[in-house]
């Protein structure tokens, strides 16, 4: 008996270090980015080219909308290119592009990536024309001063912005909670991250680049999902510091069924296991030789819980805990859940705190569920492309 015992509490150390170094991670993260990010000077006002890069598979639905946005925006007309990468699309839909002023590029590929289509987009594009590559998905819509205020990001001196992804849609309860869980990981990983002086996260569009640095950085990347992690994981381990711009608003339609939500979860965990194994090894030695925190912590977030499963275990374990077992780690579990709790409640912008965020909490359960059906599913994931449907949303966030 007492050998089980001591089994069992062998067992719960391992998950309270595992649960608890995220929990903990995450608190100090939600304090930081209660704080004011603090920038160097503009050392330049260059007005720089770009090329915005909206590449889409199957994007029917939305594509001829968003490329009517990304043309209308407050900067000179003769410094941006808006190109869109067509993969897939209707002929009566790329007759509609061709009508606006925009680039077109038709790519079609055996096994589709987002990897490829901007490879294939830039082997096309002048060399030494642009100065930097802005990627969108084919759903976003920018605000009108985002190239302006990306270019100012570059006169101060950085190579590599990540711009602030807000929701478009927040129409249901499930778009509302994506809604939330975005605006939650911005303030955790890419403001409160750079409060700390450190590198902000990557999200997979609204990022901009230095144009030659992220051509010759993509051919290297074979990534079928996630993309933007294996780019960040690369860029960290070199040494590259990420910016993120807070008031820079790319919205971003949100998933609003079950179907695409539980595609979209699955391919993004399928992603997050593949790159931890790859790189927690490199990343703990160039942590220990060079002192490349960056890197580290890239890799270490790859093998954080997502935030909904940490909620809920938490939740779950407490109650056991207090109800049938009140051993000596009552009391770390109880800590555990209130840890989390705060950090989560703190990183909700205040704009959230509403009636509909009531109904957001009731659907946690709901998602919970389906994140830990997600994590089921995963094997796999990473080796097959998972597209993510998108539709004409609701027009009450579209506003700029």
């Amino acid at each position: 008996m007492e050998t089980l015992i001591l089994i069992f509490n062998i067992l719960q150390a391992l998950l309270l270090l595992y649960l608890g170094s995220s929990a903990v991670y995450l608190f100090i993260l939600s304090i930081a980015g209660q704080f004011s990010i603090r920038r160097p000077k503009i050392v330049n006002e260059k007005k720089r080219r770009f090329a915005v890069l909206i590449p889409g598979y199957k994007e029917d639905a939305v594509i001829v909308h968003v490329a009517e946005d990304a043309i209308r925006q407050n900067y000179p007309q003769d410094l941006f290119d808006v190109v869109i990468i067509a993969d897939t699309y209707q002929p009566a839909t790329i007759e509609a592009i061709k009508k606006l002023p925009v680039k077109l590029i038709e790519v079609s590929f055996d096994k589709s990536t987002k990897a490829k289509a901007l490879n294939k987009a830039m082997a096309q594009l002048p060399g030494n024309y642009y100065d930097i590559a802005l990627v969108l998905d084919a759903d976003n819509l920018m605000e009108a001063d985002l190239l302006s205020k990306i270019n100012d990001a570059f006169s101060r001196g950085y190579k590599v912005v990540q711009g602030h992804r807000a929701a478009k849609n927040t129409h249901n309860t499930m778009a509302l909670l994506d809604a939330i869980s975005e605006e939650i990981n911005n303030h955790l990983f890419r403001k409160g991250h750079r409060v700390l002086g450190l590198s902000s996260g990557l999200i997979g569009s609204g990022m901009a680049f230095d144009y030659n640095f992220f051509k010759d950085l993509m051919l290297g990347i074979k990534a079928i999902g996630g993309f933007d992690k294996e780019i960040e994981l690369k860029m960290t381990k070199d040494g590259v510091k990420m910016e993120y711009l807070e008031d820079a608003y790319i919205l971003d339609e949100k998933v609003s069924d079950t179907k695409n939500f539980s595609n979209q979860r699955r391919r993004w965990l399928a992603a997050q296991a593949v790159y931890f194994t790859r790189t927690i090894g490199p990343a703990t030695i160039a942590l220990i030789t060079k002192g490349n925190i960056n890197f580290f912590l890239k890799s270490f977030q790859q093998m954080q819980p997502p935030r909904v499963l940490l909620l809920g275990i938490s939740w779950i374990l407490g109650l056991i805990s207090i109800i049938l077992i009140r051993d000596t780690f009552t009391p770390y579990w109880l800590s555990l859940l209130l840890c989390v709790s705060i950090s989560l409640l703190i990183s909700v912008p205040r704009k959230f705190w509403n009636k509909q965020l009531l109904a957001a909490i009731a659907g946690l359960p709901k998602i919970f569920i389906l994140m830990a059906l997600s994590l089921m599913k995963i094997k796999g994931a990473n080796k097959t492309f998972i597209h993510t449907e998108h539709s004409a949303p609701p027009t009450e966030n579209l506003k700029k």
